[in-house]
This record gives structure tokens, sequence and C-alpha cells, in this order.
């Protein structure tokens, strides 16, 4: 997980910049604030999952951390696809990335308090 989390903050600070200076004045600004949601959850997702890959704990958290990861990869992808064109209906796919985010941060306060 530490990889694929440390590759998704890569990609949240990429596309981030991009988007900054890629997109401006070449997509209107519905598909900028896509753009801009997308990166401001992935990135610290992905910095979240990273710590708990890097804890040395094992278990309910990594699991938890593993679904954090994906569900940010997933929401932050929809919106990031629909931005550069992909239909609309992408966005249906974009809620199931938001539950899977609070399902990991849901595994890993469990996994938190179990371990207290």
């Amino acid at each position: 997980m530490t990889t694929l989390a440390a590759l998704a903050a890569f990609l949240a600070v990429a596309l981030g910049a991009f988007g900054a200076h890629g997109l401006e004045g070449k997509v209107d600004a519905k598909a900028m604030g896509w753009w801009q949601t997308a990166t401001f959850y992935l990135l610290p997702h992905a910095i979240a999952a990273l710590a708990i890959g890097l804890s040395g704990r094992s278990g309910l958290i990594q699991i938890g951390g593993f679904v954090l990861l994906l569900g940010a990869l997933l929401f932050a992808a929809t919106l990031y696809v629909m931005t550069l064109g992909a239909p609309r209906w992408f966005g249906a796919i974009t809620p199931i990335g938001g539950v899977a985010m609070l399902t990991g941060w849901a595994l890993v306060a469990f996994a938190a308090m179990r371990a207290s």
C-alpha cells in the first residue's frame, strides 16, 4: 500500500499543477472545479494512506487505509476524466469513491478504538 499511496500523492501534485497551468482557459469553470475537487481529496487521502502503511501496524487499520486510498483514487479519477471530456455519466461513479473513503475512515477509526 505504501508504494501505491506514494504514487497517488505524486499524481495528485502533478495533476494539480497540470490543472493549474495546463488547463487554465481550456475548460470551463465547472470542469476546473471538478479538477480542483479531485486534487483536494486525492492528496490528503494518499498521505493518510501512506502514514497508515508506514505505521507498522497490521490488520484492520491496513485494510482501512487501502479502502481509503482506493476510494480516493476512484473519486478523483472520475472527476479528472470528466474534466477532460468523458461523458457526464462518470459522475454517477464518483459517489462510490466517496463511500469507499468514508468506509476506509470508519475502518481506521474502528481499528484505533480496538487498539486502545
